[in-house]
């Protein structure tokens, strides 16, 4: 039924045009017609009838063209951040402002078609003119934009890293120790929240599972505090990626493209970005090194909670989760005891310190 539609559309272009050129050869004076008779009407339907005719007969071939022609300036869009478009689309606009005022003056000039042929490269220029430099000085635009909010409700000041965002995967939400570290000023925005990631928190906290249901409602109310309690640059960037599958690699190419850094506590998707060249800023590397440094020699109190994997060892943590492996600790599971550090061994997954008891050692000695 639309193609039937937009196939009588075209061919009303059709006859529409028809009777345009003849008015157009007219008012030229290349051919002379009467302004009554059945002569003049006859050539004016004449033409416009056979255009549309032509028209109607092309009319699948102009849909199809068409067609292809949105498909691939939907394309080359995608290609370009949000911003960059609606940047663009200012400057165009101001551009053919500024060509329209400038182009006035020469139609008064009474010289014939000056006036259209300076309008018609006055706009060009300025259009293009102001597509380029909008969004070629992106960064200072944003830069003015922010400058302007220079205090929060909480009066707080507010400076934006806008040349680098930083793009936030599903792992680091749900974790949501990134809200606490924003909540800190340690990060600075813009956040990068893909709709693809926000697409997968959906489908997590739509889980039949009770428990990925709880992980993606707390993904959501992660997001849902930093966008509405801290004062910090959130942007949803609507880039689908549709050609790929996978969120990783979603999120690898979207960083590329935006030039940022990923934040994430996905060990996988860091080593990933790594061989890639991309920045990564790690939540559970930046945990490891804000730990209390612990150095051989030491001495700690420390509770002994369970047995180790070797024989006769016992295990303890700190408050930060670090694990303490206790020698010859097995026999003071659940009591409180006063242990010496004799090394710590750094690992990807964390830090790991060994102990003995002070008993023992002042025993040995």
């Amino acid at each position: 039924m639309l193609d039937k539609i937009l196939r009588g559309i075209i061919s009303l272009i059709g006859l529409m045009l028809g009777i345009g050129i003849v008015v157009g050869l007219k008012t030229l004076e290349i051919i002379s017609l009467s302004n009554k008779g059945w002569l003049s009407l006859a050539v004016y339907l004449g033409i416009g009838i056979f255009f549309g005719i032509i028209f109607f007969l092309l009319a699948p071939n102009i849909m199809s063209g068409g067609r292809r022609l949105v498909q691939f300036v939907e394309g080359e869009l995608q290609k370009f951040p949000a911003y960059d478009i609606a940047l663009g689309s200012v400057g165009l606009i101001v551009g053919l402002i500024i060509a329209y005022l400038l182009s006035q003056p020469f139609y008064n000039l009474e010289i014939p078609y000056l006036g259209v042929i300076v309008s018609i490269v006055l706009y060009a220029i300025f259009g293009y003119l102001g597509i380029k430099v909008s969004t070629r000085n992106r960064e200072d635009f944003l830069s003015t934009v922010g400058g302007l909010r220079k205090t929060s409700g909480k009066g707080k000041s507010r400076i934006d890293c806008t040349s680098c965002p930083k793009i936030l995967d599903t792992s680091v939400i749900i974790d949501g120790r990134i809200a606490d570290i924003c909540k800190t000023g340690f990060i600075e925005g813009p956040l990068i929240i893909p709709e693809f990631v926000l697409e997968e928190l959906q489908h997590i906290a739509d889980s039949s599972d009770a428990l990925k249901r709880n992980r993606g409602r707390r993904g959501l109310d992660i997001l849902n505090k930093i966008q509405k309690e801290l004062d910090i640059e959130v942007i949803i960037n609507d880039k689908k990626f549709e050609d790929v599958k996978e969120v990783d690699s979603k999120l690898l190419k979207l960083t590329q493209l935006l030039k940022g850094k990923i934040i994430t506590n996905d060990y996988n998707l860091n080593k990933v970005a790594e061989v890639q060249g991309i920045d990564v800023l790690n939540i559970n590397e930046l945990a490891n090194a804000v730990k209390p440094v612990v150095l051989p020699g030491e001495e700690m109190v420390v509770q002994v909670i369970k047995d180790g994997k070797e024989s006769g060892q016992g295990l303890a943590y700190l408050d930060d989760g670090t694990m303490i492996v206790v020698e010859s600790g097995k026999r003071y599971i659940g009591e409180t005891i006063d242990v010496l550090v004799t090394s710590v061994l750094q690992t990807s997954a964390g830090r790991m310190i060994f102990a003995k008891p002070k008993t023992i050692v002042d025993r040995a000695v």
